[in-house]
């Protein structure tokens, strides 16, 4: 190649819409219905199109559905902090749900981009999503267009009118979680909470179920939250302020691993020592290294369950009630608790 040649380093253009309708023979309209789900296009011609997508690569613009006021086939789904465990198992609940119906998922937490957006869902609106999941406390500011289709999952505290709840029972589950430990023989207890409606709930089941037996206990909050930070400081206060407890109840795994660090820093052995359960089954709970005893929220049904009401509202016109669905929890018995030592 001469030392004057010029390269031409442009990318190859990507497919267009109108390629893939050359390369079926169909029309650019019908190609747009085929992406649509549209019933009303023959097998043979939606077979066309579909093999066209696949030799081309093509990849639809979802800006360009989103402007054209079509079905842009995206669930968004609300968090509040991506550091919370609880969502992994959610998210793969709602993937497993969605995409059969070509539904996909688009996630948030609304607290980053606070600073620029008006209201928490306003990305969401903007893309044209063809329903939310709000895994987080709905608030007044969580204004929903009329019609469209939303499923509050995880959360019972704050409304979003017109939309279904899924949950696990959480007070069920902090009742749960407390009776073992009282099975166990343990009579001095603790219990580490944080803000948000679950966390309250948890706390109420763990109150429930040693009022039964008439013994209270101490309830700890660390900053707030429910972050490993706060179970860290909750459980170094719990144990500075009553150093004869035997066992501790967190309201998530992740306030649970700090509890743990907590026990090792003041020279307790888990569960010789100090029993410790958390809550959620993360899937950092089933680790080697932790081998902790929780409570089974059933976040992945929780996820399953909130799909399949979406894809209900989301393909068909035809009103429905609202519901409100818990699931019962369920305890995961592993190596973090045992009977406290006699004497």
């Amino acid at each position: 190649m001469g030392e004057n040649a010029v390269v031409n380093s442009r990318p190859p253009r990507p497919p267009t819409i109108y390629d893939v309708a050359r390369a079926a023979g169909v029309s650019k309209s019908l190609v747009s219905l085929v992406l649509r789900g549209s019933p009303s296009v023959s097998e043979a011609r939606r077979t066309a199109v579909l093999e066209a997508v696949e030799q081309l690569g093509y990849r639809p613009s979802q800006a360009a559905a989103a402007l054209a006021g079509a079905a842009t086939r995206t669930i968004g789904v609300v968090l509040d902090d991506f550091r919370n465990l609880w969502f992994v198992s959610l998210l793969q609940g709602l993937q497993d749900g969605l995409a059969p119906h070509g539904f996909r998922i688009a996630v948030s937490d609304h607290t980053l981009n606070a600073h620029v957006e008006t209201g928490p869902l306003d990305g969401f609106l903007a893309m044209r999503v063809d329903g939310l999941v709000i895994a987080t406390e709905p608030t007044p500011a969580m204004r929903v267009p009329e019609g469209l289709p939303v499923v509050v999952a995880g959360s019972r505290r704050g409304v979003i009118p017109g939309a279904d709840v899924v949950a696990d029972d959480d007070r069920l589950g902090g009742r749960l979680a407390t009776e073992h430990l009282l099975e166990l023989g343990h009579r001095r207890l603790g219990h580490l909470t944080g803000d948000g409606g679950a966390a309250e709930l948890r706390a109420r089941g763990f109150r429930d179920a040693l009022r039964e037996r008439g013994l209270r206990a101490p309830v700890v909050r660390g900053a707030g939250g429910t972050t490993e930070e706060d179970g860290y400081r909750a459980a170094l206060r719990l144990l500075a302020e009553a150093p004869a407890t035997t066992a501790v109840f967190a309201a998530n795994d992740t306030m649970a691993m700090g509890a743990l660090a907590a026990a090792r820093e003041s020279g307790l052995r888990v569960p010789e020592d100090l029993s410790v359960i958390g809550y959620d089954d993360s899937p950092v709970a089933a680790t080697h290294l932790l081998r902790l005893t929780t409570v089974d929220g059933r976040n992945a049904e929780v996820g399953a369950a909130a799909a399949e009401r979406l894809v209900q509202r989301a393909t068909t016109t035809a009103a429905a009630p609202v519901r409100t669905a818990l699931l019962t929890p369920r305890l995961v018995l592993r190596s973090s608790c045992a009977a406290p030592r006699s004497g």
